[in-house]
């Protein structure tokens, strides 16, 4: 997988699994604050369109993950 692949399934999955824990009608809620780390998701995803750098990229690009496309 390429850098861009794991920042996006990553990022889908902590936006799944927070959505999970911070919705009441979910059978796994623990706390409304969880809904705070998905806007934070959000956000990340939305500066890193508008600025076209992404600092978990980064970091995946010193670990050897080959970037995308």
């Amino acid at each position: 997988m390429t850098s861009w692949q794991i920042v996006r399934l990553v990022a889908g999955t902590f936006i799944l699994l927070s959505l999970a824990l911070g919705v009441p009608g979910s059978p796994v809620f623990v706390s409304h604050w969880w809904l705070a780390f998905t806007a934070f998701v959000g956000a990340n995803l939305l500066q890193s369109a508008l600025t076209r750098w992404c600092l978990m990229e980064t970091l995946l690009r010193k670990f050897g993950v080959q970037p995308g496309c």
